[in-house]
């Protein structure tokens, strides 16, 4: 597996650019900006990216999708549960004095245990709502991979006081599905280093039982 982090944007947003060392197939997650950066790591590695992946509509997740499908081809992916969030844009880009992307289009909705593919790595998508409503993660069981979008964090959690937030319904994702996946995962936060399920069980306050 071809996997470059990217931090993106004022938020530092991680942007995931993946792909398969022999079909070059690949997938971006959360190309929140600077494109132009995104699109050198496709290059680099000589990809071609199938799928745009957005773990959930915040603008810092999301802003620089349109411009990616624009120069790429690929359809922009998002569980539909955030399509509202998408409608407030303009205002996201107001709270954070940022430019609002303008019109973000989604091409196909993502559901649980959807399966998504870049050549022959497969992705299962996990539906985790409570950071958002449509908030999504993506496992990699072969290469023991999640990346969490902003429902885990190397000792935190996603914030829940944003529309569409719920911290009852953050826990219940966390415990039900996320804590179900090997103590060796590797996570991949929306924001911040990378850790492991196994460290996060035994050192989250959030998920110490």
């Amino acid at each position: 597996m071809i996997h470059e982090i990217l931090p993106v944007g004022p938020l530092a947003c991680n942007c995931s650019v993946i792909g398969d060392e022999v079909t070059r197939e690949a997938m971006v997650i959360d190309p929140g900006d600077n494109i132009d950066d995104v699109l050198a790591l496709v290059a680099k590695h000589k990809l071609q990216v199938k799928q745009i992946v957005i773990t959930h509509a915040h603008i810092d997740h999301v802003g620089g999708a349109m411009k990616l499908r624009a120069r790429t081809g690929a359809p922009i992916l998002l569980n539909e549960n955030d399509y509202a969030l998408l409608q407030m844009l303009d205002l996201q880009a107001t709270w954070l004095g940022m430019a609002s992307p303008g019109k973000v289009e989604i091409d196909q909705s993502l559901a649980q245990d959807d399966t998504l593919k870049a050549g022959p790595l497969t992705a299962s998508v996990i539906h985790t709502p409570g950071h958002t409503e449509g908030s999504i993660c993506l496992y990699f069981p072969q290469e023991k991979k999640l990346i969490a979008g902003d429902t885990l964090f190397a000792g935190s959690i996603g914030r829940t006081d944003l529309p569409g937030g719920s911290f009852k319904k953050i826990v219940d994702s966390l415990y039900e599905k996320i804590l179900a996946l090997p103590d060796d995962t590797v996570v991949v936060p929306g924001h911040g280093p990378s850790t492991t399920i196994g460290q996060e069980r035994e050192s989250n306050p959030f998920l110490k039982q």
